[in-house]
C-alpha cells in the first residue's frame, strides 16, 4: 500500500537514523584526524532571487552537517522556501579546499540530496517535484575566516543565490 502522506515517508526516514545514515554517508563512524570539527552548522538570513516575484518571501535556513573524512559531509537542512512553506533538505556534499592555490581561504562544495517542500500551486516550481520531493544539487563557494568560521554563497540554480555563515564545531 503506497504512503499517503510525504510527511509520513519522512518521518519513516528520520526513524531509521543512524542505520540508514551509514548506507548513504560511507565514513559515517570513521575517525575525524585528533582535533577536526565533527560537525557543521549553516545558517543563512538572506536570500536573493534573480527575479522579482511578489509571491517571494525571505528565505531563512539552519543546516546540520557530519563532516566525514576526504571532506565530505551529510546533513539536513531546515527552512522556509521561497513562498513561505516549511522545508527540508537531506543531503550528501564534498567540499574541495585548496582549489585556489592563491587564495588558500578559498573553497568550493556541493552537495547533492532531496528537498521537500514545494507542495500545493508551488509545486512546480523545482524540476522534477513528486509529492512534494525533488532532487536538489546546490554548489557553494566559501571563504574561510579561520579553521571553525566560515563566509558561504550557495547557488540555488535559476532561481536565486543564499549567503550565509558555516561554524563547525
Amino acid at each position: 500500500m503506497p504512503l499517503r502522506r510525504p510527511s509520513l515517508a519522512l518521518a519513516v526516514l528520520i526513524a531509521s537514523g543512524p542505520a540508514f545514515a551509514v548506507n548513504l554517508c560511507p565514513g559515517w563512524d570513521d575517525p575525524l584526524p585528533e582535533g577536526e570539527p565533527r560537525y557543521e552548522v549553516f545558517a543563512s538570513p538572506y536570500t536573493h532571487h534573480w527575479r522579482f516575484d511578489e509571491e517571494h518571501r525571505q528565505v531563512y535556513l539552519m543546516s546540520l552537517s557530519r563532516r566525514l573524512p576526504n571532506n565530505q559531509m551529510c546533513g539536513v537542512a531546515l527552512f522556509n522556501n521561497s513562498f513561505g512553506q516549511p522545508s527540508a533538505y537531506a543531503y550528501v556534499a564534498k567540499s574541495i579546499p585548496d582549489l585556489f592555490t592563491r587564495w588558500p581561504e578559498v573553497y568550493v562544495s556541493v552537495s547533492a540530496g532531496i528537498i521537500y517542500g514545494y507542495v500545493g500551486k508551488y509545486k512546480d516550481k523545482v524540476p522534477l517535484n513528486v509529492g512534494g520531493f525533488a532532487p536538489a544539487i546546490i554548489p557553494s563557494v566559501g571563504y574561510r575566516l579561520n579553521d571553525r568560521l566560515s563566509l558561504e554563497v550557495q547557488f540555488l540554480g535559476t532561481a536565486a543565490f543564499m549567503v550565509g555563515t558555516t561554524v563547525r564545531f
